[in-house]
């Protein structure tokens, strides 16, 4: 089995526990995923199956999300499931919402939650949080792409908000830090993840859906056409050659860097071409 499956990854289940389902269903130990959501998160779980857990590297990684924030309190985690710790009665407008988001996109430095999963001195964050011991917490460069107001219920204080962004942003840390800006604190109260690199939430699979190995089977997705890099077809030689894992010249130009070797539409390897010598990194036959 070699292939990628687009998994909704339903509320109250961790990214590890749909792994440890899938596995139990294709009857295979080899899956991966390729980002973790929170357990209260739900949406595109991008999962690698068999061979294919050795492209998750070359895969895009950027995230979509629909994250619902209320406004008026804050709480330990960030999100629905901590303990509040600010409260406000103060009310804002659409307008200054939006002012306010400016603060948020392009490249910013954000400081993670202390009830994450991010390691300091070969210790998660939360073992600190949940023992009351205090560690400082280095800011972290990410990069917001696209933040927009999907909708505002001004007389509730909640806020929908579409959130395009690099890899490793925390939702959470923009709810709360967007509280703080507005006076007003806020926290998460619904996360889905719409968008993880080319895998859409409007054609991912219900975990329900995949219960045997033949429903895992039909829905996996060849990897071939999420690799958004160059394609070379290889000659008869230039795929003997690769298949000992042995360099080859193409005989046509390639811009250097990685580029996907194929064979009559099938991925035979990804190699890394610099001044027209393409060395295999990892083959596939």
């Amino acid at each position: 089995m070699f292939g990628f499956l687009n998994v909704y990854k339903p509320k109250g289940k961790t990214s590890h526990d749909v792994v440890a389902i899938l596995r139990r269903v294709a009857k295979i130990k080899q899956i991966g995923h390729t980002g973790t959501l929170d357990p209260f998160a739900e949406g595109v779980l991008p999962i690698c199956i068999g061979k294919a857990t050795r492209l998750i590297e070359y895969l895009k990684d950027d995230k979509a999300y629909i994250g619902t924030i209320q406004l008026g309190k804050s709480t330990t985690t960030y999100d629905i499931e901590g303990e509040v710790v600010k409260e406000s009665d103060k009310t804002v407008s659409q307008e200054e919402i939006e002012q306010s988001l400016n603060k948020f996109r392009g490249e910013i430095e954000q400081i993670p939650p202390v009830y994450s999963a991010i390691k300091v001195n070969g210790k998660k964050l939360y073992e600190y949080a949940r023992k009351g011991e205090e560690v400082k917490i280095e800011p972290r460069r990410v990069n917001i792409l696209e933040l927009k107001i999907l909708n505002y219920d001004e007389f509730n204080r909640r806020l929908e908000l579409y959130i395009s962004c690099s890899k490793g942003t925390y939702i959470r840390s923009i709810a709360n830090d967007l509280g703080e800006v507005l006076g007003t604190y806020g926290h998460l109260i619904k996360l889905v993840r719409v968008k993880a690199g080319s895998f859409e939430v409007d054609e991912a699979i219900r975990l329900e859906d995949l219960e045997t190995k033949e429903q895992v089977e039909k829905n996996l997705i060849y990897p071939l056409e999420y690799l958004d890099f160059p394609k070379y077809e290889l000659t008869g030689k230039e795929l003997e050659k690769v298949s000992h894992g042995m360099a080859i010249q193409p005989a046509q130009i390639i811009p250097n860097g990685i580029v996907v070797l194929v064979k009559d539409k099938k991925l035979i390897a990804i190699g890394n071409n610099f001044d027209s010598n393409i060395k295999c990194s990892k083959v596939f036959i």
